[in-house]
């Protein structure tokens, strides 16, 4: 079932709601949508748990506004639709700019109605290197991402897609993800990638106090494996699991680990309750 939430006047944000049972929030990574999380959504409510997945603003159904692409308010959108669905102990993942969402919504909103925190490939703490911070993307990097989307935005997201997986994908696969890509608006995934370039997570990290996990692939070409080295160390008590055959797109490089690690998360927590 897909339907709208007002997240602020005159901007809907879009959810898929499959299943009932235990609340899992699902956040996609930049430049697609929710659809991404389809081999994860067809699994998780054969074991009792609601799926809601969120377009972020920009992307997929959701509404395309010219402003409000900071993680702030992203994360504000989160909390929105969380509220609004009157959820509880939810499991929050998030993958790639989606976890560095998920990481402010929980340092932003005090972790409001989250029980459990869960990781895919996140670009956390920083996606850019900075002075004292010396992993990840360089801003002249992001930048020409933008440059590139400004010019010619279907062949940045075909070339975008060529990191974006370790193991070799079919084309009718890799025509399917380019088009979430293209779902998006121009302007939308300009500014996202101005946040991914700009915002700072490493205050937020040591305020997450759930039980958090990390999936991350160590062949990411993308959000580089010390990125989530730091974030593991940023994070109390978090837990980090490799995947030695996956570049970015762990959630397909290795679908079957990535699925079971997910849904053994999920019962751990379960069992603590």
């Amino acid at each position: 079932m897909g339907y709208f939430v007002e997240v602020e006047p005159r901007v809907k944000i879009y959810v898929e709601d499959v299943g009932s049972g235990e609340p899992v929030v699902l956040i996609h990574g930049w430049p697609v949508n929710h659809q991404m999380f389809e081999y994860q959504t067809s699994m998780l409510p054969k074991y009792g748990y609601r799926c809601i997945s969120i377009d972020i603003r920009g992307f997929g159904q959701s509404d395309k506004p010219w402003y409000g692409y900071s993680y702030d308010r992203l994360s504000d959108d989160v909390r929105t639709v969380i509220d609004a669905l009157q959820l509880e102990r939810v499991r929050l993942i998030g993958f790639s700019v989606g976890g560095a969402i998920a990481i402010r919504y929980m340092a932003r909103h005090s972790g409001r109605k989250v029980a459990q925190l869960i990781l895919l490939g996140a670009a956390s703490p920083s996606f850019t290197k900075r002075p004292d911070f010396p992993y990840g993307n360089t801003v002249n990097d992001v930048d020409a991402l933008i440059e590139q989307t400004t010019v010619n935005r279907p062949q940045m997201i075909e070339d975008f897609g060529q990191k974006f997986f370790f193991s070799p994908i079919t084309e009718s696969f890799r025509s399917w993800f380019q088009l979430l890509g293209l779902q998006a608006s121009s302007h939308g995934t300009i500014a996202v990638a101005e946040s991914l370039r700009d915002e700072d997570l490493r205050q937020d990290l040591n305020k997450i106090l759930i039980p958090t996990t990390l999936l991350h692939g160590v062949k990411d070409k993308i959000c580089p494996y010390t990125l989530a080295l730091a974030t593991h160390k940023g994070i109390p008590g978090s837990v980090l699991v490799p995947f030695e055959k996956s570049g970015h797109g762990l959630f397909y490089d290795e679908r079957e680990k990535c699925n079971e690690l997910i849904l053994k998360a999920l019962r751990g927590l379960q069992t603590t309750k």
